[in-house]
C-alpha cells in the first residue's frame, strides 16, 4: 500500500489562511458599496408600490449607484485608481463628490416628481451616510463597505419583517466587517465606526420621515 501523503502544520495553517483570504475577497465583491447602492433602490420600490415602485427606484440606482460606478471603472481604467473598492484612501476624493453630487441629483428628481416616500427616504439615507463618512475619510480609512451595508440593513427592515430582518442583516454586516479586516483593508475600529456610521444616519432619516 501507498504511503498517505503527510500535510504539515504549517501547510494546512497556510491553505485555512488562503480559503478565508478567498471567502473574504467574494464577500467584499458582493457587498461592495456600488452593489448595494445599485440594487438597493428597486428593491425598496417595488417592495414598497410594487411594478411603479420598481421603475423610480432603477431611475434612482442608476445616479446613486450608475454614474459613480462608472467614474471609478473609468479611473481603475485609466490607472488613476487601484481598484473599484478605492483601497489607497488619497484617491477617494474626486469618486466620493461625484457620488455626493450623483445623489444630491437623485434626490431633487425624485423628490420633485412625486416618487414613493419611501424611495425619497432611502436617497436621503445615502445621503445623510456621504454626509458623514466623506469628511471623515479625508483623515481617517473609516469603511464604507461597512457603513453602506448596516444602512442597508435599516432601509429594508422597512420593506421586510423588521426582527428577522435586522438579525440576519446584522449577520451580514459582521461578515463584511470580518472581510474587510480580514483583506487588511481596514482596522477593527474602521470597521465598527464605519457600521454605527451608516447605521446611524440611516435610522435618523427613516426617524425624520416617519418611516
Amino acid at each position: 500500500m501507498g504511503r498517505e501523503p503527510v500535510v504539515s502544520a504549517g501547510g494546512q495553517a497556510s491553505g485555512e489562511a488562503a480559503a478565508s483570504e478567498r471567502v473574504a475577497r467574494w464577500v467584499t465583491e458582493i457587498f461592495a458599496p456600488q452593489v448595494l447602492v445599485i440594487a438597493l433602490p428597486p428593491v425598496v420600490g417595488l417592495a414598497s408600490e410594487g411594478p411603479a415602485g420598481f421603475w423610480w427606484g432603477l431611475v434612482a440606482s442608476l445616479l446613486c449607484g450608475g454614474v459613480p460606478a462608472l467614474v471609478i471603472a473609468l479611473g481603475v481604467r485609466a490607472g488613476r485608481l487601484d481598484s473599484r473598492h478605492i483601497v489607497d484612501r488619497s484617491r477617494r476624493t474626486v469618486p466620493l463628490l461625484v457620488a455626493v453630487g450623483a445623489v444630491l441629483a437623485a434626490l431633487v428628481l425624485l423628490a420633485g416628481l412625486g416618487a414613493p416616500r419611501l424611495l425619497v427616504a432611502t436617497v436621503s439615507a445615502m445621503l445623510a451616510g456621504l454626509a458623514v463618512t466623506v469628511p471623515v475619510t479625508m483623515r481617517w480609512k473609516i469603511s464604507f463597505h461597512a457603513a453602506v451595508s448596516a444602512g442597508t440593513v435599516l432601509v429594508i427592515a422597512r420593506v421586510l419583517p423588521a426582527a428577522p430582518t435586522l438579525a440576519a442583516g446584522a449577520a451580514v454586516v459582521a461578515l463584511v466587517c470580518w472581510a474587510r479586516v480580514r483583506l487588511a483593508h481596514h482596522t477593527i475600529a474602521q470597521v465598527a465606526a464605519g457600521a454605527f456610521a451608516g447605521a446611524a444616519s440611516s435610522a435618523a432619516v427613516l426617524t425624520l420621515f416617519g418611516i
